[in-house]
């Protein structure tokens, strides 16, 4: 009887591990079968939005210095339409991504033709996400990994793999799942099954929260090194793709319209007491003005200049700072907005100073933030206008894929000269007189890389940054690199521009810009220095309702950073 009872104890004791184990199994299969089903969900979700999409690509060769740095560059722009499958619409010049060889439906995210690679943007949208047919357990296995925190937000980590005979194009590599609503919010590997003619890239794709159960693809980094192609050429390049755009125009309407209106119990008055007529050169202004709004309301609402926030009022700053010290008294008030897109450009609509995120991403301190506005403010105060038929509402209605061809905001040979001199006089008597020799070596760093960089700095709306003749006579001649060894010596000593990224983080519901506020990377070695480069995307993921000020990530140049407080205010 007792050997019976021991042996019955025994039975029902080796069997607990096994109840254990199903449970454990039964909860992965739960857990697999909500993020299949919140993908699903996810995919018809984006079917209603029409994002913009950004793709900018640096081909890489080696350095013996620096290990690599760029060799030419693509760059792309366009909307992507998410209703059936992903389809994109050029806005860039030059780009057709649904016509001619591009056209084609392609199974590779690049493409050879005459024995040169051509990168294929709807490629990298497709990056989007992890399988547009067939992420399931039919077609994959998922392996449980661990548990791990990206930002604030605590993750799932599966290994993705493809069943034998799942056909190609499937996802192979890593996704990471949160865990409260199962959506997936980061995936990183490559899609597999290429050919001798069509290429799949690594990637590492992540994904925003912008509300309750809304999570939306927002950053794409890719890179390659050394993919062999045509037999024996090699590819290396890394590329970033940006999507924003999702809530365009909405967000302002609506609080627009939610505004409570509360009727006076006492009189209005209809009319002021003082004059309200406009002697001509006000009237002259104020249409310029209108003109001015009408502009940059037109650029907001196509997603191109982000909205008011607090990175404007740090340009705002720099623009009160010039003008204190210079005793200007500019009317109507200068303003300053951020053009939302990669590319190295600044230009003025009117009396509003536009720099782009890319410009402002790449500078090392605010003395350079100070030299790229002041000849921005130099062409506000010699009355360099802007053309007075915007004023004219019908002028704004354009097709959106004409919005480059149709705004141009350039100057001429002769305003660029004048802007030139006035700035070089405006920095003189600023509080940045002294601090201008980091700015000097930004300008000549980007001079030495323009062959490399050619469609950086290729500006969309305005005038190409760049040439010494902006800090010809505001460096002093103790602070002006004497020969350009120098120059490179002086270079090597300090960061000179940072790579991509490196100043601005942006949300791609709303488009609003913050600046980044990042802990300090200590001592940084010549490798990482990285000027006007790409680098990879590492969010700090927070839900919605939830943000942290800590963004950790960007490169800190030794040099003063740029700081709204650090100089005068009027």
């Amino acid at each position: 009887m007792r050997t019976l009872k021991a042996a019955l104890v025994i039975l029902a004791l080796s069997a607990l591990p096994l109840r254990a184990s199903a449970q454990q199994g039964g909860a992965l299969d739960q857990a697999v079968n909500r993020i299949i089903s919140q993908e699903k969900a996810e995919m018809n979700t984006l079917s209603q939005y029409t994002p913009l999409v950004e793709t900018y690509i640096q081909n890489l060769k080696g350095d013996k210095d620096l290990g690599t740095v760029p060799a030419g560059d693509k760059y792309f722009m366009g909307r992507a339409i998410l209703k059936n499958g992903i389809q994109l619409e050029a806005l860039t010049d030059g780009d057709d991504s649904t016509g001619g060889v591009k056209k084609k439906l392609f199974g590779g995210l690049g493409n050879m033709f005459s024995l040169s690679m051509e990168y294929l943007p709807r490629g990298f949208l497709q990056m989007i996400y992890v399988d547009e047919d067939g992420f399931d357990t039919n077609h994959y296995k998922f392996d449980y990994v661990r548990r791990e925190f990206l930002g604030e937000v605590r993750t799932l980590v599966f290994d993705v793999t493809p069943l034998p005979k799942s056909g190609k194009g499937r996802f192979a590599g890593r996704i990471w799942v949160e865990d409260q609503d199962f959506h997936i919010v980061r995936f990183n590997g490559a899609y597999g099954g290429g050919s001798r003619t069509n290429y799949y890239f690594h990637f590492d794709s992540w994904r925003v929260n912008s509300g309750p159960n809304l999570w939306l693809p927002a950053f794409i980094y890719s890179e390659e090194s050394n993919l062999t192609y045509a037999l024996a050429k090699k590819l290396s390049f890394k590329a970033q793709t940006r999507l924003w755009g999702y809530n365009l125009g909405h967000s302002k309407q609506e609080q627009e319209l939610s505004k409570i209106m509360i009727e006076s119990q006492t009189p209005v008055k209809d009319q002021s007491i003082t004059s309200n007529d406009l002697n001509p050169i006000a009237a002259q202004r104020s249409w310029d003005r209108q003109a001015e709004d009408n502009v940059v309301d037109r650029l907001e609402r196509l997603g191109l200049i982000a909205p008011t926030g607090e990175v404007d009022k740090v340009l705002e700053t720099v623009v009160n700072n010039l003008e204190v010290t210079n005793n200007l008294d500019i009317q109507p008030e200068v303003r300053c907005r951020v053009l939302i897109t990669s590319t190295l450009e600044s230009f003025t609509i009117g009396h509003t100073i536009v720099l782009s995120r890319g410009l402002i991403d790449v500078l090392p301190d605010e003395a350079s933030l100070a030299a790229m506005i002041a000849h921005e403010v130099a062409h506000v105060v010699l009355g360099h206008r802007i053309d007075g038929q915007y004023a004219f509402f019908d002028r704004l209605l354009f097709d959106e894929k004409d919005t480059f061809r149709h705004f141009g905001f350039a100057r001429t040979q002769a305003e660029e000269e004048s802007a030139s001199v006035k700035a070089s006089e405006l920095l003189r008597n600023s509080p940045y007189k002294d601090q201008l020799k980091a700015a000097q070596l930004f300008l000549n760093a980007l001079e030495t890389r323009q062959k490399e960089i050619p469609n950086l700095i290729s500006p969309h709306l305005g005038d190409r940054v760049g040439g010494n003749v902006i800090l010809a006579t505001s460096v002093p001649s103790a602070q002006r690199p004497t020969s350009p060894a120098a120059s490179q010596e002086a270079a090597s000593t300090q960061i000179v521009a940072l790579p991509l990224g490196g100043r601005i983080k942006m949300d791609p519901w709303s488009d609003k810009l913050e600046m980044l506020k990042a802990k300090p990377t200590g001592s940084v070695a010549e490798r990482e220095k990285m000027p006007f480069e790409i680098t990879p995307f590492m969010l700090y993921l927070v839900r919605e309702g939830n943000a942290s000020s800590a963004v950790p990530g960007a490169i800190a140049a030794d040099t003063k950073s740029i700081n709204a407080d650090s100089a005068p205010r009027r």
